[in-house]
């Protein structure tokens, strides 16, 4: 079976490298008819150390150690000896202390008495449409009245370095995901190369070097814009030193003084629109006569592999819906519909709302919630209980605060006064699946506006406003009217009383 990561490098092959089938089958070590078969298809942390290191098992080793370190540093690139050489003379002195730990302490000890070379870097270039970098910060902003933190997105193009910069309660995958869409969507497509940190949401594994083992969900979506995803060197800022620039730049730019905004979409359309005049308004650092919108319209865009569509960026999990038609997902609750009651159903997590299908079949959809022991529900999901059960109604929770439109909620408290108030009620929300709630809203304006409020009366104008009336009558063309209309002889039917002899 063929890995995610494959498919990836495959289509990247062939379509951003334009390879034939047959080279790219002999390099991949794969079959030509592999090859076929995933182009013809259409699916496609940072490492913790610390500052300070105890050194209690070297002890008194400091001296020696550091007396061998000064002498190694003396002699010539060739004749030095290997850090492994030198922590072997120390365990034959009695030292006990680990390799791993001599290893700490000796490179503490050069960036002490170095020559300052490790803090320089090279100026990296790129070509249009070469690479992109992608980046995370933590941002504060005032929404709804509220001082909350924030989890910024920061991609930015290499060559002409236009940015996208979206703000999330989260930093989770179906972030990044939704990131990714958004930022390919506004630059008009991807760059061949993706540059990130060893963000846990990308990377599952760091091994020795560069080989890294990434997330399955991010290789599909990289397969889909048909990037190939390269991670930075652990504590190797420098690799992807535009995003880390653009971050200090928005942030004292845009986040300064914390920005007040009713929503975090308002919060979200600003941060769009400073990126898109940033881009108008500033020369670009390598060609100063041109704006960095000029120089991306006139020598990257081109250059972008096209905006094939967004991915489906959801984070799907398995979760059992309880007897009240609720699914636990993020520390909230969810409703779904009645039929789904007690059984194993999906979760599909994306940034704006959560999705909870059944085999496959969607049986609901809700904005998503990111604060935490919130109940969140859609009446509509428990009408097939209520029809069952309609004393539900008066205190189901669902039905409760307003949950009902305004015509609805008017024709209940009209209906409250009733004995049967509650089940004429039940049969007025029963309408709503087979005629609309847009309909049975409408019914219900009509009985308030005419004083006459019941069941009977709600569904009696409901029936006739969807009763399409008389068919129209068809004008014949003159050429197919009859000349001499028949006319009506009622004596043809005494001749049938007539008996036979």
């Amino acid at each position: 079976m063929v890995s995610v990561e494959t498919i990836g490098k495959i289509r990247r092959a062939w379509h951003v490298h334009r390879r034939s089938i047959r080279s790219i089958a002999k390099s991949m070590g794969v079959s030509r008819n592999t090859v076929r078969k995933v182009l013809r298809s259409d699916g496609s942390a940072p490492k913790y150390r610390r500052s300070e290191q105890p050194h209690s098992k070297l002890g008194d080793f400091i001296p020696e150690l550091e007396r061998k370190l000064e002498a190694n540093k003396r002699k010539k690139r060739r004749d030095r000896l290997s850090m492994k050489r030198i922590w072997r003379q120390l365990a034959d002195q009695g030292c006990d202390a680990s390799y791993s730990a001599v290893c700490r302490y000796a490179a503490g000890w050069d960036r002490r008495h170095g020559t300052g070379v490790s803090g320089a870097h090279v100026p990296l270039e790129f070509e249009p449409g070469e690479a992109f970098q992608f980046d995370w910060s933590h941002e504060c902003a005032i929404i709804g009245g509220t001082t909350v933190r924030l989890r910024v997105a920061h991609m930015r193009l290499c060559h002409s370095r236009m940015s996208y910069v979206r703000a999330y309660p989260r930093e989770t995958q179906e972030m990044v995901f939704d990131a990714h869409n958004r930022a390919f969507q506004e630059f008009g497509g991807s760059c061949q190369r993706g540059i990130y940190d060893n963000m846990k949401t990308v990377v599952d594994v760091i091994f020795a070097g560069r080989t890294r083992k990434f997330n399955a969900r991010f290789l599909e979506m990289c397969a889909h814009f048909l990037v190939e995803p390269v991670a930075c060197t652990p504590n190797a800022g420098w690799e992807k030193g535009q995003v880390e620039n653009q971050v200090r730049d928005v942030r004292e730019r845009l986040f300064r003084e914390p920005p007040r905004f009713d929503s975090l979409e308002d919060l979200n359309d600003w941060l769009e629109e400073s990126c898109r005049r940033h881009a108008r308004e500033h020369p670009h650092p390598d060609d100063p006569e041109m704006t960095i919108q000029e120089v991306f319209a006139c020598e990257e865009r081109r250059c972008l592999i096209p905006f094939p569509g967004p991915f489906d960026g959801h984070r799907s999990l398995s979760r059992s819906v309880s007897k009240t038609c609720l699914v636990h997902f993020d520390g909230n609750r969810y409703s779904a519909a009645a039929r789904a009651s007690q059984q194993a159903a999906e979760v599909f997590a994306y940034a704006d709302r959560v999705d909870i299908r059944l085999d496959g079949e969607l049986v609901g959809s809700h904005p998503r919630s990111f604060a935490r022991g919130r109940t969140v529900y859609d009446w509509l999901h428990y009408l097939p209980v209520l029809e069952r059960k309609p004393g539900a109604l008066r205190n189901g929770a669902p039905f409760r605060n307003g949950a009902l439109p305004d015509a609805l909620e008017a024709v209940r408290g009209r209906l409250g006064a009733f004995d049967d108030g509650d089940r004429q009620m039940v049969q007025i929300l029963s309408a709503v699946p087979e005629d609309g709630l847009d309909e049975v809203c409408a019914a219900c304006g009509d009985a308030l506006d005419g004083g006459a409020v019941s069941a009977d009366v709600v569904l009696n104008i409901l029936s006739r406003r969807l009763d399409p009336g008389p068919a129209p009558r068809i004008e014949l063309p003159e050429r197919l009217r009859l000349n001499i209309e028949p006319e009506a002889d009622c004596s043809l039917y005494d001749s049938l009383r007539e008996i036979p002899r």
